[in-house]
């Protein structure tokens, strides 16, 4: 492998180390996730899901009725647990459903926010589903980038592959002072070369190399 091509290896490993250290800060929760999801949808699968019951209801009782047989057939004889018994397999066959919904819902709302391509990302999922089952959901789950977070300086609102905020050139991948690898916020030693670092450099200030190139000379006065 030549010089070049392990020089951008390391770099995208680097790169990819980062990312999934902001990925453990998100500290998602399952109701919060939930919410993510539009009202209108909710509202219609459980609409759905109650008319299901009710025709599925309705057609075995009338078919009993009419001296027809009612399903599950073993029940025959009893129409109130053969009722029940329909109502259980309409209800997993709906959570099942409705699960699979909520899935392609939520990778659309989760790319929006994350900044990537919510169309592609549902299209892919879909057309994947039929052949391939969920791997289209888990290559979506391996791959979406970090959410967005607050600058550590200004708090304005950064993409996770900003090397720079927009709105106060805050340094947002610090390196190490002495063998300039880039870093995490949270390293207290850099893993390339074991560099102690200081807290300005855990909390995510400026390093030494983070000094605006514009202005040359007020980061010489504010190194030394």
């Amino acid at each position: 492998m030549s010089d070049y091509s392990q020089r951008v290896t390391g770099s995208f490993n680097e790169r990819m180390r980062l990312i999934r250290l902001r990925r453990k800060k998100e500290n998602l929760r399952f109701w919060d996730e939930f919410r993510i999801l539009p009202r209108w949808l909710i509202v219609l699968i459980i609409v759905l899901f109650l008319a299901a019951q009710a025709i599925a209801l309705l057609v075995n009782l009338e078919e009993a009725r009419h001296g027809g047989v009612m399903f599950p057939a073993e029940l025959q004889e009893n129409p109130a647990l053969a009722s029940l018994a329909l109502a259980g397999i309409v209800t997993a066959a709906s959570l099942c459903l409705a699960s699979l919904i909520f899935l392609i819902a939520y990778v659309n709302r989760d790319a929006k926010r994350r900044g990537m391509s919510s169309a592609l990302w549902t299209i892919l999922v879909i057309i994947l589903l039929p052949a391939w089952g969920f791997i289209g959901f888990v290559i979506y789950f391996l791959m979406r980038e970090p959410m967005p977070y607050p600058c550590p300086q200004c708090g304005n609102s950064v993409g996770a592959r900003f090397n720079f905020c927009p709105n106060c050139k805050c340094n947002l991948q610090p390196s190490c002072p002495q063998c300039k690898h880039e870093i995490a916020e949270t390293d207290k030693y850099c893993p390339y070369c074991a560099y102690e670092l200081g807290a300005g450099v855990a909390a995510g200030q400026a390093t030494p190399n983070s000094v605006d190139p514009l202005a040359p000379s007020i980061g010489r006065e504010g190194m030394s």
